[in-house]
């Protein structure tokens, strides 16, 4: 079989592959994937528009990096396709470790391991998403599922390669937005639609990648339109979603490399749920421009083997509206201008006398500039975070099933900002907290080490110890006032310390034959763990109301060492041949527990989640049942309520169907999906909102995609 396209390099997270191995570009076979380092997908990566290539897992697979020294969970384009997530968040949360913030319909950020906003890095094609969903629970991540080709979860030792702000973990979108490939047949393209009952979505996307010569060109938009989903308990209110966004992006490919450009637009409205702000109709407007830049050099001879280069610019600005005294306005407004570029060097092997050295060398630097205004201009004044930094790779292969990797970077972030004198049990009193010009600047370092082996029967075991220094951010410093659309009233502490984890993390995974896992068990020590503390007081609008308004919830940043200890576990065994399929079972648990020195518990910590199913697939069909089951989490932090547990019952149905040549289009996927078909209530430990919004009851999904 004739692959359909020509792809010239691997993903944007790998570091490259030697430079004999570099082909021409008339050449239309796959570049396998880079050994060296961090993340890389199992098996060969198909083209955004491919089921059914060679080398492709098939549907349903699951999908275990046992290449990588640390833990990488992969979203495939079909699992996109048939679920048709609105937000990352939607997309990873059935992935064991990995839950959603939950906040609204249109702003569920991912959080791994119990770590989420500053500790979780969003990113796209190697860029950081640039945005402000970090500063609060209810701000949107501007990145659509539906435009990844794939998604990836990256912890452990490759997150050093990101930044200190990455110390729990990567969250990482992939597309062709910059091209890196010029199709077989001058061009190929991806039609998906979908739609959803209970929120009557309708959603839409399209992607074309076009090429000659040396020039390849891409193009993609979506749309996405959904009402106030339904609940066991009635409509929520306040929770329907409007997005839309496109890019356009352009590469010049050469002999030794690409480089290539891509301007990108999204924008999206979305309500926030609960009483207070569906009464008042609360909803957040959010647009952002963004270009990337992208390129990559393979000299012929010299000390390095690949150079590459990542830069992105982005302009971001969201209002939060409501409707007061039947006037519908803006009351507050967020943005962000932020630059970021990373410049890395992979040096060319080196035989030692205790195997191949390889490795890579980079150095990033990043430019920020935050500020709010109207109701939210008390929150934070004008905030600027300047950081450089410099991170070094090496991979010793000792022999063809044992590796060696050390890693390191050491950085410097400069944060300033308007500091702000609170009273030390945060009331009012007879004098008004002083506020002060504030520059802080930090030099965090990292470690980690790891080793790679293995085993018999195609099981291989990893072992990493980590070291990690993180900032703090300019929120957790100088945030100082009224945050509406999370009702909360937020004060930050310009005298926080850095931030320590100390993580071990054991690792068993197997990827090929009919029994497939991987397995991770991990604990991490935090020193000074930044959190944010419900005081128990309320609020209004302005501090001196503290302890009279019931507005708004006070939080206070503050700063505990913590413990942090859990297993991640997925499972899947092709049982027995039924028909011309593979009928097969699967499995997961994960859990994380985490306890302040003090004996209390961190707060908003996922449950425990247990879960089976049984599946049937073949070349063209696949099908699966599964029930997940969220145990009641009781470990809550002061303050904190109980959150009952919930059973969630899955089906999933999908059909590929591959036409003729000259058909005009090459396959065509159908699917139908239904969730929560239990119509459970369910609720979310790691939700602010959860005791007054229900995550969606019943629903059933039909999605479609045409490739062409």
């Amino acid at each position: 079989m004739v692959p359909r396209r020509k792809r010239l390099f691997g993903s944007t997270f790998l570091l490259s592959l030697p430079v004999a191995s570099l082909p021409a570009l008339a050449q239309t076979t796959e570049l396998p994937e880079i050994v060296v380092t961090s993340p890389s997908p199992i098996f060969t990566r198909a083209p955004q528009n491919g089921a059914g290539v060679p080398g492709a897992p098939p549907a349903g697979a699951l999908q275990v990096a046992t290449d990588t020294f640390a833990p990488v969970t992969i979203v495939s384009r079909d699992e996109i396709e048939r679920d048709a997530p609105r937000t990352l968040g939607d997309a990873l949360a059935d992935k064991p470790g990995i839950a959603g913030s939950s906040f609204t319909a249109g702003a569920n950020r991912p959080i791994i391991r119990g770590l989420d906003n500053v500790r979780v890095r969003i990113q796209e094609n190697g860029v950081g998403s640039q945005d402000v969903s970090e500063l609060g629970e209810d701000h949107g991540v501007p990145i659509d599922p539906l435009a990844a080709d794939q998604i990836e979860v990256i912890r452990g030792p490759a997150t050093l390669r990101y930044g200190s702000q990455a110390i729990g973990g990567v969250v990482s979108a992939t597309n062709n937005r910059i091209p890196t490939f010029i199709p077989v047949n001058g061009y190929l393209g991806r039609i998906t639609g979908s739609l959803g009952s209970v929120d009557s979505a309708r959603d839409a996307a399209a992607s074309i990648d076009a090429g000659a010569g040396q020039v390849a060109v891409h193009a993609d938009g979506f749309v996405r339109r959904a009402g106030d989903y339904d609940t066991p308990r009635g409509r929520q209110a306040n929770t329907a979603v409007a997005a839309q966004g496109g890019s356009i992006g352009a590469s010049y490919l050469f002999d030794r490399g690409f480089f290539g450009v891509s301007l990108t637009h999204y924008e999206a409205i979305y309500g926030i749920p609960g009483a207070e702000a569906a009464a008042s109709r609360t909803r957040i407007d959010m647009a952002q421009n963004k270009a990337q830049a992208r390129g990559e050099y393979r000299p012929e001879s010299g000390p390095f083997e690949a150079v590459r280069l990542w830069l992105g610019a982005t302009d971001y600005k969201h209002d939060e509206r409501s409707v007061e005294n039947g006037v519908d306005g803006v009351g507050a407004t967020f943005k962000n201008r932020e630059i970021e570029g990373r410049l890395e060097a992979q040096h060319a092997p080196l035989a030692t006398g205790f195997g191949t050295l390889r490795g890579a060398v980079g150095v990033q630097f990043g430019a920020r500039n935050l500020s709010t205004a109207g109701e939210a201009g008390g929150l934070i004044a004008p905030a600027r975070t300047r950081t450089a930094a410099t991170y070094l790779f090496e991979e010793l292969e000792l022999s063809p099933t044992l590796r060696f990797q050390a890693a390191g970077r050491i950085e410097h972030a400069a944060v300033s900002g308007t500091a702000t004198d609170f009273p030390a049990d945060f009331l009012p009193g007879p004098v008004a907290p002083v506020e002060s010009a504030s520059r802080r600047a930090f030099t965090p370092g990292s470690v980690s080490f790891g080793v790679l082996k293995t085993l018999p029967m195609q099981v291989v075991a990893s072992l990493n110890a980590q070291y990690v220094e993180r900032a703090p951010s300019a929120p957790e410093l100088f945030s100082r006032g009224p945050h509406d659309a999370t009702a909360t009233f937020e004060i930050g502490d310009p005298n926080l310390r850095k931030e320590i984890a100390r993580t071990v993390e054991f690792a068993l995974r197997r990827k090929e034959g009919p029994l497939r896992f991987d397995a991770s068990l991990y604990a991490t020590r935090y020193t000074g763990f930044i959190y944010k503390r419900l005081t128990g007081v309320l609020c209004g609008d302005d501090f001196s109301t503290c302890g009279a308004d019931p507005e708004l919830q006070q939080i206070v940043y503050s700063q505990q060492n913590a413990k942090f200890h859990g297993l991640d576990l997925a499972v899947q065994y092709d049982a027995f041949a039924l028909g011309d399929g593979m009928f097969g079972v699967d499995g997961r648990y994960d859990f994380v527990r985490a306890r302040f020195d003090d004996g209390t518990n961190v707060p908003r910590i996922p449950p425990h989640r247990l879960g089976a199913g049984v599946f049937w697939r073949n070349q063209a069909w696949f099908a699966r049942l599964g029930l997940l089951h969220a145990f009641a989490h009781d470990k809550t932090a002061p303050l904190e309520t109980r959150t009952p547990g919930y059973n969630l019952l899955k089906a999933e149905l999908s059909y590929t169907h591959k036409l003729a040549k000259g058909a005009g289009a090459q396959s065509v996927t159908m699917s139908l999906v239904g969730d929560n078909l239990l119509n459970a209530e369910v609720r979310h430990s790691t939700s602010f909102k959860k005791d007054e919004v229900l995550m969606p009851g019943r629903t059933v999904r039909a999605a479609m995609t045409v490739r062409f």
